[in-house]
């Protein structure tokens, strides 16, 4: 099947700048609701990345993202959370952006067409077949992110890819392609728009599939959460409430003496 560059696409709308506030927003909302849709569709490529990100982790492999601009932010954006949401190391969940750290916040020129860079940042972890690299792209012709899927499946190593144009690059390259197909963007060739969001959708459901499926997650509780705000604190506190019958002020003190929902929860044995 031929490459069509979707995501580059004209909008479906016309003149927006004539348009009120009102019908941009509706307008932009009707795009969104298209979103979910195509990420319905590509549930079951989730699910064998999935399991297949479980089984390397489980033998002591890590899950690296890498990107550049949106997509680059974005997997970063889902590695950092993973340490505070389930108190996993931040070595296990690693996010790369082409520019390194300052393109976080600041476009890098050219960084993404280095098709080398990627395998020299994922070097520097000392990157092995235990591993599992998601390269993260919403055209699929990105040159950072494709060449460091190349260089990582001549290592040995499985590759993921998350992209919303069908046979791109990037989708035939990877091992395990998820391409949620948005369409064209509302203002033409925004792709951190719909295409953003896709990705964002895709990578909350990796992350979380696999951190539950890891047993961070106790019923629908995130029980290695770490205590870093009194928000924290205090949800952790309602945990043990829940589990034990404990009143506030023992729960609470339970959880400061163990430092986490789990640890205080297994010595209540309970967890």
């Amino acid at each position: 099947m031929q490459f069509k560059k979707t995501t580059e696409e004209s909008s479906l709308y016309q003149n927006l700048e004539t348009m009120s506030t009102a019908t941009l927003l509706e307008n932009i909302n009707a795009e969104d609701h298209k979103v979910a849709v195509a990420v319905k569709k590509v549930l079951p490529a989730v699910e064998k990345l999935v399991d297949r990100i479980v089984h390397q982790m489980n033998s002591g492999g890590r899950l690296f993202y890498i990107g550049a601009g949106t997509s680059g932010r974005l997997g970063i954006l889902d590695a950092s959370e993973c340490p505070p949401t389930f108190g996993v190391s931040y070595d296990k969940v690693i996010g790369l952006i082409a520019g390194g750290d300052v393109a976080i916040r600041k476009a890098v020129e050219n960084a993404e067409d280095n098709d080398q860079q990627a395998i020299k940042d994922l070097k520097k972890y000392n990157i092995n077949a235990q591993d599992v690299v998601i390269g993260i792209a919403a055209s699929g012709t990105t040159p950072y992110v494709i060449g460091g899927l190349q260089a990582c499946k001549q290592l040995g190593i499985h590759t993921g890819a998350i992209t919303c144009n069908l046979n791109s690059p990037l989708d035939q390259i990877a091992d395990d392609s998820i391409v949620p197909i948005v369409g064209p963007e509302f203002v033409t060739g925004s792709s951190r728009m719909k295409a953003g969001t896709a990705q964002k959708m895709v990578l909350n459901m990796i992350s979380t599939s696999v951190m539950i499926k890891l047993g961070h997650v106790k019923g629908n509780k995130m029980v290695d959460m770490q205590l870093s705000n009194d928000k924290l604190v205090d949800r952790g506190t309602r945990m043990i409430m829940e589990n034990t019958g404990l009143g506030y002020e023992k729960a609470h003190n339970l959880l400061l003496e163990h430092g986490s929902v789990r640890a205080a929860l297994d010595n209540y044995g309970i967890c």
